[in-house]
């Protein structure tokens, strides 16, 4: 596609997933970092994401927000990347993909946060319990394989930045089976590539 792709960012946001999304597709695209609190919320970047937050793709005329979005949409627009399953193959792709954009997410954050679902209200949740969702994760990545099969694909992108941040933060319990997942994904030229540009943008700690 002739299209210009832009990509609006911060490179301290869950842009970073979308860089590395960027990176593995290969197509030129231009960055745009935006602050917090000020571009971020300006109306020019809210007539593109009226959350007034990052990341955010415009591909033409098309825009798209939320990582997960994201990932997938670049992975059908780039078809040559070979970032998706065939249409016919992709239940394990859709699955896993928002599994992490949905229980996962929503599970490490109320944790974070310090939120504890009642065990008898744990069907209002999408997660269940923290525990069962940890428990559920750790089978689909135990295989030694990928999220979706034998093949890398921008679930993997998705799912393996949850896994790497957790695991860097403290999030995700540390089980061998993620260690072993996220050494996988994450030993890629895209992903370097992407950590590399994120950190170079990324402004200097106070000293």
């Amino acid at each position: 596609m002739a299209d210009e792709l832009v990509f609006y960012t911060n490179p301290r946001s869950r842009g970073r997933i979308a860089r590395w999304m960027l990176e593995e597709v290969g197509a030129p695209y231009r960055t745009e970092v935006l602050e917090y609190g000020t571009t971020m919320k300006a109306a020019a970047y809210l007539a593109i994401n009226p959350m007034g937050k990052v990341p955010a793709i415009r591909h033409g005329d098309t825009v798209v927000t939320e990582c997960a979005a994201i990932c997938a949409y670049l992975a059908d627009a780039f078809p040559d990347a070979g970032l998706a399953p065939p249409p016919a193959g992709r239940g394990a792709y859709y699955r896993w993909l928002f599994f992490a954009a949905g229980p996962l997410e929503a599970a490490v954050i109320n944790r974070s946060l310090g939120v504890e679902v009642p065990a008898d209200k744990q069907g209002m949740v999408g997660y269940g319990s923290f525990a069962s969702m940890m428990d559920t994760l750790e089978q689909a990545v135990a295989g030694g394989g990928y999220i979706a099969g034998d093949r890398f694909s921008a679930a993997d992108v998705y799912v393996g930045s949850h896994i790497g941040w957790g695991l860097q933060f403290g999030s995700i319990e540390e089980r061998p089976a993620f260690a072993g997942y996220w050494s996988r994904v994450s030993d890629r030229d895209a992903c370097r590539r992407a950590r590399e540009l994120d950190d170079a943008a990324a402004p200097a700690a106070p000293a």
